[in-house]
């Protein structure tokens, strides 16, 4: 467990470095945001990233938040009643491992699930430049964005998600949050939202079995890409299954191994370094 300071606040982060990264070397980071009621340690041990990590030779950080929430907009927790910046967190986690590890400054990236899919849009909103690119599991933007930067997308949904559902509005995980506030808006809102803040045309769509993908290509490598999952619901889809008393206190739909939520991801952090 490493720590640093940011935003007034001293906060905690794990760092996988496989061996096979090699001493002085700049590898890329992918920075894993754990999901509401989640945890770094949790993340770690769910989603498989480490074992990717060991075969593709990059760097992974997982960051804890403040009681277990991200500050995300107007969602969710602690971390937003507390007003904490998790946006600079990532900023200097990013900065520290950058400078003790070596990190390649163009392939950068984030993945979250739920509402640590949410602070991966506000980071990429509010830091243009750090991210190469973010994956967006189970999660909407809760948070005003005026001017996306042009960013690659990968956001997996699942259409029966309750949590955080497909077509916007209230579900579980924003809860009584989402009382006098705005309600979370529809997922391809936001989508093509980031497709036109990338500069990207029309999507071509292709759909498999459960699985459809929209995916727009923009100027400079950049692609905001949608995958639907039909008949899924608020999970991260191929991650290890949790206890029944963790999926019932998380509010978890029953897993799917329609998709590897991590191998997608990864492939397409890995075809999309920043262009700049």
């Amino acid at each position: 467990m490493r720590t640093l300071s940011a935003g007034g606040r001293e906060r905690s982060y794990r760092l996988w470095r496989p061996v096979s990264v090699e001493t002085g070397k700049r590898a890329p980071l992918v920075v894993v945001l754990h999901g509401g009621f989640g945890s770094a340690g949790q993340a770690e041990q769910s989603y498989g990233w480490d074992e990717l990590a060991d075969r593709h030779g990059f760097l992974v950080a997982y960051p804890d938040g403040v009681g277990r929430s991200w500050n995300a907009g107007w969602c969710c927790g602690a971390a937003r009643t507390q007003e904490v910046d998790d946006v600079a967190f990532v900023r200097e986690l990013v900065g520290e491992v950058s400078a003790t590890d070596g990190v390649d400054p163009r392939r950068v990236f984030a993945a979250g699930v739920s509402n640590g899919g949410m602070l991966a849009y506000r980071v990429a909103c509010e830091s243009p430049g750090l991210l190469a690119a973010i994956g967006v599991v189970a999660a909407t933007m809760v948070c005003d964005c005026l001017q996306p930067g042009p960013v690659s997308l990968l956001h997996i949904h699942g259409l029966e998600d309750r949590s955080v559902p497909f077509w916007g509005g209230v579900g579980l995980e924003v809860g009584l949050e989402a009382r006098n506030r705005r309600p979370p808006p529809s997922v391809p809102s936001v989508v093509q939202f980031w497709r036109a803040g990338g500069g990207c045309g029309p999507p071509t769509v292709t759909e498999i079995g459960q699985v459809r993908r929209e995916s727009a290509a923009g100027p400079g490598g950049i692609e905001v890409c949608l995958v639907t999952l039909a008949g899924v619901g608020h999970v991260w889809p191929g991650s290890r299954p949790p206890s029944s008393a963790v999926a019932a206190m998380l509010g978890l739909d029953p897993p799917s191994d329609v998709i590897d939520a991590t191998e997608e991801l990864w492939s397409f952090f890995a075809d999309h370094p920043r262009p700049w």
